[in-house]
């Protein structure tokens, strides 16, 4: 792959060589910082606590959790220039980091009396021995800040429901400042103006203000309507985010007069080291909206990409005429794919967004008429820079596909099929790896609160996603479809609308940035304006013809102006007055409209959910593709002036209690349960968690440890090597192989295929992978068979449609997902069930739901082999750095780097590579021994 521009998470990076004034200052600086406080909790002066250990914890010690890299995510500025002078690291910023990695090489070992040797204990409480300080937040005598030795962790305890809130804000506050300002300004589209304008960030508040370009009165009218719509709760969260507020403002203060606020105020230029000139702006309640919509964003809005649909099925349709190019069409998306992996595996039914018997109101654009819609104006200075043009078209590209990298896994197991008779669960969200990371831990007790978990910054009033006292929950991200492309017929100029037959005008949105060079981000000043079109059905993405007449496309989500509701469900998931099983589970995570998987589980029962607002379509409304904004078409019982709908019912959303097991890795969620996001066929990275765990479950006596080992090993798996290349190989091997290095290489791959097709190191720490050659010649066979397999098939136009679709490919090594390379997560869009399918056909095996035909050599075994054969050998030549070209991380060659994880920097700190794993970044294992 090329080197990459400065990446959207290395732009905040402190350069590496300093100016000649702050090389001079460093040593004054760092004495100064060792003479005043450091944190808060230094200067309270409070360094004892009674014991803390909680007695309302049903876990029995049987709870852990791992959150890399550390939970402090604030440095102060001489913390900052030791990092990048000397590698030095604040106290807690990285020692979850080290047991994190080393999982990928001890799995194999693992017992359950080894758990916390990868993971830290998630118990209620800390033992009087180990506190390592403890606080009042501003003095306030009804909340304490407990930290423990290990790992930092702020224990909240209060006496008042409002000081637990001021707590958790303050908490926040000393771990995540920084990242929570940062997350604001992407929230509000103001990102280039606070950090600085490196192309990364452009391209950054550009992809999430696209398609949440939201006002101040937007904002607030969120919060209003939010709060109205729920009642006591709706209140009670209101006084909990002021109060939340309140503690993060309170520790801007404190921090700001102790000068111990984070470093990157002053290497952005808002902050003075000398003369502590500058201002820290407090939060406001729309800041948390605005910093909701960026997550919801990332991890929880599936559909869209009815347009990229439409140019596909047109392409077919040329290709092969409008009968047959629809069958193809249809065949590659695999709506309701029969050899799909599920995760309500029972054999229930639960329809949605499938394809009606006969279609009506679709608005397919005229082939070639399709234009994206400009968001980007007046650019000047290193806003017009080909750097700055090419983030922009990331950007775009990543906000209107289908294709949302929704990552994060789960394995739950159903206690009759434990050791201990109780559930067992390993899961997590798979957010990505920064730092700061974007979550944060904490446990919050007090007046109708009881969880430690994980939060994203700066949303922390609640525990997100964690453990109550007696269960415990996480999610995966769904991507069913709550994200719908109108076709607006244009009226008197390009900016008017028909809306019901009048005219109307587009609302125009703007955004304005300006930026200056600092410290941190040396881009030269430059300045654009973000402009977006609006409508009532959602903001305009693209402009096109439809049968001549001139239309714009917009896309409305069922969350958009909505981004504030689901805090009610995750107070549910709180209050243990609320959850005391399965069913409350259920009806909590009801409340959250984005579009989230939902798992439970406590010493008797588990449970699954999958949530979001689905909007009830129109009668024969096909969800695939632009539908006409008129009336008969409509969501059912639509108000434009909130966004609201008729919504499917909860029954109707996938959902179980006490299945055998259930595994979630972004896979299709239950039969006729159609998702936005193409790929959902034969071969999925959940198989690779199913096969284990039915293995599991079919043997009994499940522990922790072995359910753990379970998602460590596919964690190291090679999703195309376990479950493709066999059949690939035993294509190639229906003849003998006589070219020498076509030979070489299968050699290679059956041997690795026979040690387990993971991509693992010889040992610890050796940078080197087991099997490097065969790892090196599938990287680079994979796109060139595929290309080889279908393109004469399909021709170059359909391909390359079906491949805006659905990429080839997504291995470790590949750039790819909001994070670029570096991420972790792989192998979740890709054509290996595709290629699956078509090489089982060629073999004559059985294909449920086949492809509409076979391409690999044009159905004939020996052509067939000829092709992967020439492909093959084609790999096989390639060198190293040709298949790892390296970036800004690697030198070329570097097959392990190419793979590595990087925690992405957002402020100041650096931290080191780990090896590849394809897991969750903050992850629970647990099970419950008894119940209240």
């Amino acid at each position: 792959m090329p080197q990459r521009p400065r990446n959207v998470l290395d732009r905040l990076r402190t350069p590496r060589r300093f100016p000649k004034f702050l090389k001079a200052a460093a040593i004054c600086i760092v004495v100064g910082g060792l003479l005043s406080p450091i944190s808060a909790t230094a200067a309270s002066g409070i360094v004892t606590a009674a014991d803390a250990t909680a007695a309302n914890d049903y876990c029995g010690g049987q709870c852990s959790d791992i959150l890399p890299p550390g939970e402090n995510g604030n440095a102060t500025l001489a913390q900052i220039l030791l990092n990048q002078a000397f590698g030095t690291q604040p106290g807690h910023a990285e020692d979850q980091l080290g047991p994190y990695a080393d999982l990928a090489t001890g799995y194999s070992g693992l017992t359950d009396t080894k758990i916390n040797t990868f993971f830290d204990d998630a118990s209620f409480g800390v033992p009087s021995g180990q506190v390592a300080s403890t606080e009042r937040p501003a003095g306030r005598s009804d909340v304490t800040i407990v930290r423990d030795r290990k790992t930092g962790v702020p224990h909240i305890t209060g006496t008042t429901r409002y000081g637990t809130e001021f707590g958790a804000g303050y908490a926040a506050g000393e771990d995540r400042l920084w990242l929570m300002d940062v997350f604001r300004h992407v929230g509000r589209g103001q990102l280039t103006s606070f950090a600085g304008g490196a192309a990364s960030n452009q391209g950054l508040e550009q992809e999430f203000w696209r398609n949440a370009p939201y006002t101040e009165a937007d904002l607030q009218a969120q919060i209003d309507r939010a709060v109205a719509a729920a009642g006591d709760r709706g209140k009670q969260a209101l006084d909990d985010v002021n109060a939340y507020l309140a503690g993060v403002n309170a520790y801007i203060d404190a921090s700001d007069g102790g000068r111990y606020f984070p470093g990157e105020y002053v290497l952005t230029g808002h902050k003075d080291a000398i003369t502590n000139a500058g201002t820290i702006e407090h939060f406001k309640v729309t800041d948390l909206v605005a910093l909701a919509s960026v997550i919801g964003a990332l991890f929880g809005s599936g559909g869209g990409g009815e347009v990229n649909n439409a140019v596909s099925l047109l392409a077919a349709q040329s290709k092969y005429g409008v009968a047959e190019g629809t069958k193809v069409w249809e065949s590659f998306r695999e709506r309701n794919d029969p050899e799909a992996v599920l995760t309500v595996h029972d054999g229930e039914s639960f329809p949605y967004a499938t394809k009606p018997d006969s279609p009506q109101g679709e608005a397919l654009p005229d082939a070639g008429s399709v234009t994206q819609e400009p968001l980007v104006y007046d650019r000047t200075g290193s806003a017009a820079t080909s750097s700055a043009t090419r983030a922009s078209k990331a950007a775009a590209a990543t906000a209107l596909t289908s294709a949302r990298r929704g990552m994060s896994n789960a394995l739950v197991v159903s206690g009759k099929y434990t050791a201990s008779g109780h559930p067992v669960a390993v899961f997590g969200p798979q957010t990505g790896y920064f730092a700061p990371q974007l979550l944060m831990l904490q446990e919050i007790q007090g007046p109708g609160i009881s969880a430690r978990g994980a939060s994203f910054a700066g949303l922390s009033m609640y525990v997100e996603l964690g453990r109550g006292q007696d269960y415990s929950w996480s999610a995966t991200t769904s991507g069913q479809d709550i994200i719908d492309t109108y076709a607006v017929e244009l009226c008197q100029d390009d900016y008017h609308y028909l809306y019901h037959g009048t005219c109307t005008a587009m609302d125009r949105i703007e955004q304005k940035n300006a930026w200056s060079p600092t410290v941190a981000d040396g881009t030269a000043a430059g300045s654009y304006t973000m402009r977006v079109w609006r409508t009532k059905y959602g903001p305009v993405e693209y402009r096109a013809t439809v049968g001549g007449k001139k239309v714009a496309y917009t896309t409305l989500r069922s969350s958009y102006l909505h981004e504030a509701d689901s805090i009610i469900g995750f107070q549910m998931l709180n209050d243990p007055g609320y959850v005391k099983g399965p069913q409350d589970f259920q009806s909590a995570v009801q409340h959250i409209n984005y579009t989230f998987n939902w798992f439970y589980a406590d010493s008797r029962h588990i449970a699954y959910y999958n949530s979001g607002d689905n909007p009830v379509r129109a009668s024969g409304v096909d969800a695939e593709f632009p539908t006409w904004a008129q009336a008969d078409y409509e969501w059912r019982g639509w108000d434009p002036a909130t966004n609201t709908a008729d919504y499917t019912p909860p029954s109707q959303h996938p959902n179980s209690v006490d299945q055998d097991y259930y595994i979630s890795w972004n896979n299709k969620q239950a039969e006729d349960y159609t998702a936005a996001p193409w790929g959902e066929g034969s071969v999925h990275r959940g198989n690779l968690l199913q096969d284990r765990v039915k293995k599991l479950v079919a043997a009994g006596g499940v522990t922790r440890s072995s359910l753990t080992k379970a998602m460590a090993d596919a964690a190291l798996a090679d999703l195309r090597a376990e479950d493709v290349l066999p059949k690939l190989l035993k294509v190639v091997n229906s003849s003998t192989v006589t070219d020498p290095t076509a030979a070489a290489a299968v050699s290679k791959l059956s041997a690795w295929v026979s040690a387990g097709a993971r991509r693992t190191e010889t040992s610890a720490g050796s940078h080197t992978y087991a099997d490097a050659d065969a790892i090196r010649i599938l990287d680079a066979w994979w796109p060139l068979l595929v290309k080889a397999e279908f393109e004469p098939g399909l021709g170059s136009d359909l391909y390359t449609a079906f491949t805006g679709n659905l990429p080839v490919d997504e291995s470790p090594s590949a750039a790819h997902g909001p994070t670029g390379s570096h991420a972790g997560s792989s192998f979740q869009y890709g054509w290996w069930s595709y290629v699956d399918k078509d090489i089982r056909a060629v073999l004559g095996e059985p294909v449920q739901g086949p492809l509409a035909r076979t391409y690999c050599g044009g159905g004939s075994l020996s052509a067939c082999r000829d092709t992967l054969i020439s492909t093959l050998t084609q790999a096989a030549g390639m060198t190293a750095s040709q298949v790892y070209p390296g970036d800004d991380q690697c030198s070329t060659g570097d097959q392990w780097c190419a793979d590595s994880i990087v925690q992405r920097t957002l402020g100041g700190i650096k931290h080191g590579r780990i090896s590849w794993q394809n897991r969750p970044t903050f992850q629970q294992v647990v099970e419950y021994t008894s119940h209240r």
